[in-house]
């Protein structure tokens, strides 16, 4: 099964993966701590992940702030009817997604800096593979390489389907073969 780098509990170092060389993920982290990577570099990934860190912190900001700020202005309109409350609550739910997805990738930023910090950063967490520099640049929080992160995409998706049925199998009886 694939680990989830999301879980707080989750340590890297603690897989055994192995590579095609029979090498653990802890024997290449390990490497990766020893030759490490440029100070040029270290200081550069460090400041976009910082100005991402920012920009990303000032966005929930700014939205939780117009949420609160439009919460408070409801109660000064007329009544509404239930179509004009219905769209508004469906208004507030599109808000609280982004909210929530911006906090999302907040902690994600925060969980590269201290992948950088330890030297494991640009290191995919499933294969201790590196991770394309093409994939890191469009997402500089990435913990996975594109291959690792689609098996765990497809193992989430199976997940979901397979709790969805569940969910239909318990409401409706059991399944006629």
């Amino acid at each position: 099964a694939c680990e989830d780098y999301r879980n707080p509990g989750f340590d890297p170092t603690r897989s055994r993966a192995c590579n095609s060389v029979g090498r653990t993920r802890e024997s290449r982290i390990m490497t990766t701590l020893t030759h490490g990577m440029t100070n040029d570099r270290y200081h550069e990934l460090r400041r976009i992940l910082e100005e991402r860190r920012e920009e990303m912190a000032g966005e929930v900001k700014d939205k939780i702030r117009l949420v609160r700020t439009e919460g408070g202005q409801t109660s000064t309109r007329r009544v509404a009817d239930i179509t004009e409350n219905s769209e508004a609550d469906i208004q507030d739910d599109i808000e609280f997604a982004l909210i929530q997805m911006k906090a999302e990738t907040l902690t994600k930023i925060s969980a590269a800096l201290a992948r950088l910090e330890e030297g494991t950063y640009g290191y995919c967490f499933e294969c201790g593979d590196e991770i394309a520099e093409q994939r890191l640049r469009a997402l500089p929080f990435a913990a996975r390489c594109k291959g690792c992160e689609e098996v765990c995409e497809n193992e989430r998706n199976h997940e979901r389907v397979l709790e969805s049925r569940s969910k239909a199998v318990s409401l409706f009886g059991t399944p006629s073969i």
